[in-house]
């Protein structure tokens, strides 16, 4: 995707805005109880063209979606568009954004903006978030406020689960808005402390995607989240200094687990693991450990499978496939899981040849068509002026 493609559709555009999609390479249901991720922005994105309106109307064309829309930021509460109508579902992103910023005590002007994204909807690479931060930093450029990259994705996640209905939690944005360039991204949710990480040198990142789609906000997610927060709750009973599953360590969890329904047991155990394999992750980087860090990939993959029970055999079948190539340190799903993609470490040598052989293989077994995305980590989100 180029930017002059946009600009066809609105040629006077003002302001180019680029927001990068994300692929998480550790920590997969761990943000939203508080522990250690580590993701990082991927040079796929959102694009935008836009320029300011002397109205309070926000006129948006997406398209990918085909679609357009028309609404008032002074009738975001009632989610409809200026014919009174329910705003779409891609529409409630954007629309959020203004009603977050709304909110937090920023007052975003009228807009008209084109947008397209290089990624799917729906491939589990964030492309909501990465939708989110564009608007954010768009009407951040426009308003010329002081506002922290920190603050501005905290806004965003705002949008996300108090507008469009998602309970997630703060990786997503977090990363979108601070990308680093060859970086992984270890972050802290709890603290908001973060440090970037390189890559294992002579490595890339290669995503496949299965093809099969979900839609977040009616899928399990926040069912979920809701059965970790259910399981603190009743490991309080024996720890009652806990506050969420990130103060859980793997030795008090084997102890006092038990009594825990098998369900909730399966996927709390699944967090509190989860969240050790990303600190020996992060070690891993340190010590420039590929195979170390693609080891704790497979363990993660299989922790999802079997205790959080969000794979799919799409999912699995491209993640054992992945396994038995060469120049494959380690592959996992990557996003919430009931579809998307999976992340895969791979020889920067080999890549070409291991996309090539996994599409092959995954067709010859499923009769399915992946598409395989060679990629590197990115910058975050950013707004330029083209005024001259």
């Amino acid at each position: 995707m180029e930017f002059k493609s946009l600009v066809t559709f609105l040629p006077d555009a003002r302001w180019r805005v680029v927001s990068p999609d994300r692929v998480n390479l550790l920590g997969e249901h761990v943000d939203y109880n508080q522990g250690m991720v580590l993701p990082a922005a991927i040079n796929r994105c959102v694009m935008m063209a836009a320029k300011p309106r002397a109205d309070r109307q926000v006129m948006l064309k997406a398209l990918d979606m085909k679609a357009e829309i028309c609404f008032s930021l002074d009738h975001l509460v009632e989610r409809i568009d200026t014919e009174g109508k329910p705003l779409p579902g891609w529409a409630l992103y954007p629309a959020g954004v203004a009603w977050a910023l709304h909110n937090s005590g920023f007052s975003p002007q009228g807009v008209e903006a084109v947008y397209a994204s290089d990624l799917p909807v729906g491939a589990g690479l964030s492309s909501s978030a990465a939708v989110e931060v564009a608007f954010a930093v768009l009407w951040q450029a426009m308003g010329s406020w002081d506002l922290s990259r920190m603050r501005l994705a905290q806004i965003c996640q705002m949008a996300e689960n108090r507008y469009v209905g998602v309970n997630c939690g703060l990786m997503d944005q977090f990363t979108c808005a601070h990308g680093i360039a060859r970086h992984a991204l270890y972050f802290d949710v709890r603290s908001l402390e973060w440090q970037p990480l390189p890559l294992p040198p002579d490595t890339a990142i290669v995503i496949a995607d299965s093809g099969i789609r979900r839609q977040l906000a009616d899928s399990a997610y926040n069912r979920l989240r809701a059965d970790c927060e259910k399981a603190v709750r009743l490991l309080q009973d024996h720890m009652p200094g806990i506050n969420s599953l990130r103060d859980v360590s793997l030795a008090d969890f084997h102890r006092h687990s038990g009594g825990l329904p098998e369900e909730l047991r399966l996927r709390a155990q699944h967090v509190v693991e989860e969240i050790e394999r990303v600190r020996q992750a992060g070690l891993c980087l340190v010590r420039e450990d590929a195979v170390g860090f693609g080891r704790l990939m497979m363990e993660g993959h299989a922790s999802l499978r079997d205790l959080f029970k969000v794979s799919i055999s799409e999912l699995d079948t491209l993640v054992n496939i992945a396994h038995e190539l060469d120049g494959c340190y380690g592959a996992r799903l990557t996003g919430a899981g009931f579809g998307g993609c999976t992340v895969n470490l791979v020889d920067s040598a080999l890549t070409e040849t291991f996309a090539d052989q996994l599409r092959k293989e995954y067709f010859l077994k499923t009769g399915r068509i992946v598409e395989t995305i060679i990629s590197a980590p990115a910058r975050g989100a950013y707004c330029e002026s083209l005024s001259v």
